[in-house]
């Protein structure tokens, strides 16, 4: 793959990566520094790619390993003020990547096991399907069913409260 076809199909999924760490990072600036760098990282290694047809769920797959591994080091640092709402980071500026009518489903959405959260993200809103996903997370297509069952039913709890 050229340089010019990696970054044609970079920009082509730029949002779907901002809000695949969105999902995960919860804050704007974090998932602009770790896009960058899962760019970088998916740019130095695109030799490694055997099939072109597999480039969006490999470049999440690297997207979402650099979630981790930002969280990890994050881990380590005790912050001193909590800005967001929940703690989460959700800001309801109108440059915020949530829109206002959606709010109250992210604020749901939140109350979601990471692990949950990030199979409705990829499926709902990402439209990846049941097996990319499986594939992206490297778990048992079950798996991400059994997830993405928990979290709608939990989703329809929290949403009939309000």
């Amino acid at each position: 793959m050229d340089k010019e076809e990696f970054t044609r199909l970079v920009l082509a999924m730029e949002s779907t990566l901002f809000h695949v760490s969105y999902t995960l990072l919860h804050n704007e600036q974090d998932c602009a520094d770790v896009v960058q760098e899962a760019v970088i990282k998916a740019y130095a290694s695109r030799g490694k790619l055997r099939e072109q047809g597999y480039f969006k769920t490999w470049i999440v797959r690297i997207l979402i390993n650099e979630c981790y591994t930002f969280l990890r080091r994050q881990k380590r640092y005790v912050p001193l003020e909590e800005e967001a709402v929940g703690g989460y980071g959700i800001v309801t500026e109108v440059s915020s990547p949530i829109r206002e009518e959606y709010l109250d489903l992210y604020r749901a959405m939140e109350e979601l096991s990471e692990k949950d959260r990030l199979c409705i993200q990829l499926f709902y809103m990402e439209d990846y399907s049941v097996r990319q996903i499986a594939q992206i997370l490297k778990i048992p297509e079950g798996t991400v069913k059994s997830r993405m069952r928990r979290a709608r039913l939990q989703l329809k709890g929290l949403l009939v409260e309000e």
